[in-house]
């Protein structure tokens, strides 16, 4: 292990006095990013008519970009050892920001879907970055209030896109939802350029090309297995199975070609699933990226689709969430060092299950009031586990291996959102066929409830109008027995997560603050 200093910004003479400018200004670029993970799925109607796209083709204005943003953030370890930390951070601003304002004037579907890909490329370094800038302009005792400004920029986004992209489609026009970034972007961009102090890279790293190609379509092959299997019946389409070989060749490939190469010169450098609360902090992250993301897809297409809810108010009522989410972190940002990790985090997976709990009840006559408070203690719950769990995932984490190590937490929360996504929305089409066939093998003349007069009239099984009315409501009766197995689903998904938290072991004293001037082996 050498003993040479790691030179961080944090180091610089004076640091200190811009340090609430510069967290600003990144927090302004991640909240960008993460805003767009969501912000364009209300705009997509208006979009699939002003294009002249099929729905099916439309939606690879969201696919282009999740798959551009998974394939590049594993470069940005090596962008940052080759070009420096701020040189990168300007380019992923400009080019982020450019590329929104290429999607708002595109006028064809080829144009926005490159835009698109652009955003993706750009956009993919802004989160990890952001992350490892607060961790190096810091000292630990403050790590755990910089994690909850960091969380709150990357779980309230995606909460409060669909709400701001329904206003802005609704008031504007669907090209305000890029274009807000325009502005955002240059003040981000500004802040980085005067405030963060200029690191050059180290080039320690050599660029793996056969490492990152296997690795690249690794991810790849996976977000497509995942946003084009339900649509292709899974494997029963040629094409999932491909792009499962696809899938399997490359992982198999990256993991034999990383084991045998050199860390010093490996794209992934292997040290890092050495460390066990590193390793542990990710399988966590993949749980919350789970459950936190599933849940936000799921919720406003229930009480759009079932309970007949405007785009606007199912926002407002999934929005009060976020809320929670920010409370907890506040507060738990000033607990952590005081309060064992281990223990809050515990509480935060705990408060969660509750929340999933609460939502397994639902039913079709429920209020906004219980859609608001459910919501309310989930965000208290996930905001509790964010913080701590970042914090404890770094906190023996060397400074060199934080570019790295960032890039990799949040493409692994990222492939868990992809997968809790598919998996939910696959079980909600597949239950709610089976409960809708359940059901109406119940539906005879002989059932009782057909004596009620006012019943007969309605769902008049002597006419058209009427068979359509009382399959519309069995349909309707079938999906929200789906949505409420995705519930409980998700609630013992959590549960049975909460023993793991055996596998971290809390920073000693001293530790945390000895790695900032150590490298790693």
């Amino acid at each position: 292990m050498s003993s040479t200093a790691i030179p961080t910004m944090a180091e610089s003479p004076g640091f200190g006095l811009n340090r609430r400018m510069i967290t600003v200004s990144i927090m302004l670029a991640t909240i960008i990013q993460t805003l767009d993970s969501t912000i364009a799925n209300v705009a997509l109607p208006h979009m699939q008519g002003s294009l002249s796209a099929s729905q099916d083709q439309i939606t690879w204005v969201l696919t282009s970009y999740i798959v551009a943003a998974a394939i590049a953030t594993p470069l940005t370890g090596w962008m940052v050892d080759r070009f420096g930390q701020k040189n990168v951070f300007l380019m992923s601003i400009a080019g982020f920001t450019f590329a929104s304002a290429l999607c708002g004037i595109s006028m064809s579907l080829t144009e926005i879907v490159a835009a698109r890909l652009l955003q993706g490329v750009f956009g993919a370094a802004l989160v990890p970055l952001s992350q490892a800038v607060l961790l190096d302009i810091n000292p630990p005792e403050k790590r755990g209030s910089a994690m909850a400004v960091w969380g709150m920029g990357v779980m309230v986004g995606p909460i409060l896109g669909p709400t701001l992209g329904g206003w802005l489609t609704d008031s504007y026009d669907w090209r305000w939802v890029f274009f807000i970034n325009v502005p955002i972007g240059a003040t981000a961009f500004y802040g980085v350029w005067r405030y963060i102090r200029k690191v050059p890279g180290e080039r320690a790293m050599s660029f793996d090309a056969f490492g990152f190609v296997t690795l690249s379509l690794a991810i790849g092959a996976l977000q497509m297995l995942l946003d084009r299997g339900e649509q292709n019946d899974w494997f029963s389409s040629l094409e999932t199975w491909i792009e499962a070989i696809v899938l399997a060749m490359s992982f198999i490939y990256f993991v034999i070609h990383t084991v045998f190469m050199p860390a010093e010169k490996s794209f992934f450098d292997y040290r890092l699933v050495k460390n066990r609360n590193y390793v542990s902090g990710l399988l966590f992250i993949f749980v919350v990226g789970m459950v936190l993301f599933a849940i936000r897809a799921m919720t406003p297409t229930m009480l759009q689709n079932l309970f007949q809810y405007t785009a606007a108010t199912a926002g407002l009522v999934t929005a009060p969430s976020g809320i929670g989410t920010m409370i907890s972190m506040l507060l738990v940002g000033r607990l952590v060092g005081r309060v064992e990790l281990r223990l809050l985090l515990f509480s935060g997976f705990v408060i969660t299950a509750l929340s999933l709990w609460m939502m397994s009840g639902y039913s079709l006559e429920i209020a906004k009031s219980d859609i608001v408070w459910p919501g309310v203690i989930q965000g208290i719950g996930m905001g509790l586990v964010f913080v701590p769990l970042s914090t404890a995932t770094f906190a023996t984490l060397s400074p060199s291996m934080r570019a790295q190590g960032t890039a990799i937490y949040s493409l692994i929360r990222n492939i868990g959102s992809s997968i809790g996504i598919s998996l939910v929305q696959t079980l909600l089409v597949r239950n709610t066929q089976i409960m809708h066939a359940s059901l109406a093998e119940k539906i005879t003349y002989a059932n009782p409830a057909f004596n009620d007069p006012v019943v007969a009239s309605v769902y008049n099984l002597g006419t058209l109008e009427g068979l359509a009315t009382l399959n519309g409501e069995i349909t309707r009766q079938a999906a929200m027995i789906a949505y409420v197995d995705d519930f409980w689903m998700m609630t013992i998904l959590t549960v049975l997560v909460i023993p793991l938290l055996l596998l971290i072991s809390p920073p000693k004293k001293g530790e945390a603050s000895m790695t900032d001037h150590i490298a790693m082996d």
